[in-house]
């Protein structure tokens, strides 16, 4: 009888097996654990201490993967969202000058409404409002941009008064250990090593020891692992709450989070042979979602890194649970994951955004009015270093080209409230 209460809690059907089980839970545990130390480094970009951020991280999967265990019974991995997490710090933070406690706020309240969408039917309203070209094109150009913030912080790009050159010192031993990093992390992922990009990141911080290329953590506290995190655990700042500046975060943020789970969710449970799960899932993810801006985390997903524990067997709750336990025992290692230096986690960002960038074959080119909004997209996000002005250019681009066309009508009603947003977004930046 107890054993039939707790299969049933996890979803765990009679045909599965718990040590395969078990098995894909570990699995996933490793592809995506590197999550920790390069959320942690983009979040501390943003102003947050370094220690506090990997607290918040671990705490924000720990609890992402117990929800989706228990709530969502599917094998998903629940981890703040590479791509999100630059957008946090680079637009909400850089861009858009929000304090990092209210771009906390601005998780938060996202959080919320994506609740509201998840548990009604407005997913599918607001997913079938925006083109599947802009969609893709919005996860193209945020791999591009994951990529050149890999490249900058590797060294092998540097900024140059108004531009980014190629640096010319090779020599330079950051840039040798990222190289070599990025190149192991290459033929490790290819290969489909387990745990290919950890291997890579600790490869790489060994190397940047040995050649001296880090000397070890300067920004890191001392004291317990917990300390400092006192001012992130609730540390939402509600003070922009009634300016538009905080309300546009949220709408974008909001857009960014639905598409990419929806599509992620859609084709793991897929993949993992339990579509009747995709509600649970994405109600679960939702739930998720507040409490990471609650632990001082930027937004979650459904991991691509998934994949991996579903390939390996995983069916269940059982696998998202076992990977949680593993996230909550990696609290352990937080003062070790501290000396990772910046040329070990570089590579990963560039590996990330290439895998990002693979969305550009989802796409269709045959039609003009369709191809150049979705190229504007891809190529304004990294080079005006803005995820908010670069979705911006393919969002009113995208009306204007169907309006000139006489193609007024395939336009949804939403998207032309949405160029509108975006329209005073750019009045408002050029007023102030």
């Amino acid at each position: 009888m107890k054993s039939n209460f707790w299969r049933n809690s996890v979803g765990l059907l009679p045909e599965h097996d718990w040590k395969r089980e078990w098995a894909a839970g570990i699995l996933s545990y490793f592809a995506s654990v590197y999550i920790v130390m390069v959320n942690a480094a983009i979040l501390h970009d943003a102003g947050m201490p370094l220690r506090a951020g990997m607290v918040a991280t671990l705490l924000t999967a720990l609890t992402g993967c117990l929800l989706m265990a228990f709530a969502g019974k599917t094998p998903i991995i629940v981890v703040p969202g590479m791509g999100i997490n630059a957008f946090f710090t680079y637009t909400l933070v850089h861009s858009m000058k929000l304090d990092w406690r209210e771009a906390l706020a601005v998780v938060v309240v996202t959080g919320v409404l994506f609740a509201i969408v998840a548990f009604t039917s407005l997913y599918r309203i607001l997913s079938e409002a925006i083109p599947h070209n802009l969609q893709h094109a919005i996860t193209v150009g945020i791999g591009l941009f994951l990529t050149f913030i890999g490249l900058q912080k590797s060294g092998i790009v540097i900024a140059h008064q108004t531009t980014f050159v190629a640096i010319g010192h090779f020599s330079d031993p950051a840039v040798i250990t990222s190289c070599i990093t990025l190149l192991l992390a290459l033929v490790l992922f290819i290969r489909g090593t387990s745990g290919g990009l950890l291997i890579s990141m600790a490869v790489g911080t060994g190397l940047a020891y040995l050649l001296g290329a880090t000397k070890g953590p300067e920004n890191v506290e001392s004291g317990h692992v917990f300390s400092g995190y006192s001012n992130v655990f609730f540390g939402m700042q509600w003070t922009g709450l009634l300016s538009l500046v905080f309300w546009i975060a949220i709408f974008l943020l909001l857009l960014i989070v639905v598409f990419e789970n929806i599509g992620l969710i859609a084709s793991q449970t897929q993949l993992a042979n339990r579509p009747e799960r995709f509600k649970s899932s994405l109600r679960a993810l939702s739930i998720a979602n507040i409490a990471a801006g609650i632990f001082g985390s930027s937004p979650v997903v459904a991991a691509a890194e998934s994949n991996a524990g579903i390939a390996a067997g995983g069916r269940s709750g059982l696998t998202s649970l076992v990977t949680g336990i593993l996230f909550g025992a990696t609290f352990l290692f937080i003062p070790l994951l501290a000396y990772v230096p910046d040329s070990a986690i570089a590579p990963i960002l560039m590996v990330i955004g290439g895998l990002m960038v693979q969305s550009v074959r989802e796409m269709d080119f045959s039609d003009m009015t369709e191809l150049f909004p979705a190229f504007l997209v891809m190529v304004m996000i990294p080079f005006t270093y803005s995820i908010v002005d670069g979705m911006a250019f393919g969002f009113i681009t995208y009306p204007i080209l169907k309006l000139s066309m006489g193609k007024g009508k395939d336009v949804p009603p939403a998207l032309y409230a949405i160029a509108a947003l975006f329209v005073a977004n750019f009045i408002l930046h050029a007023l102030l």
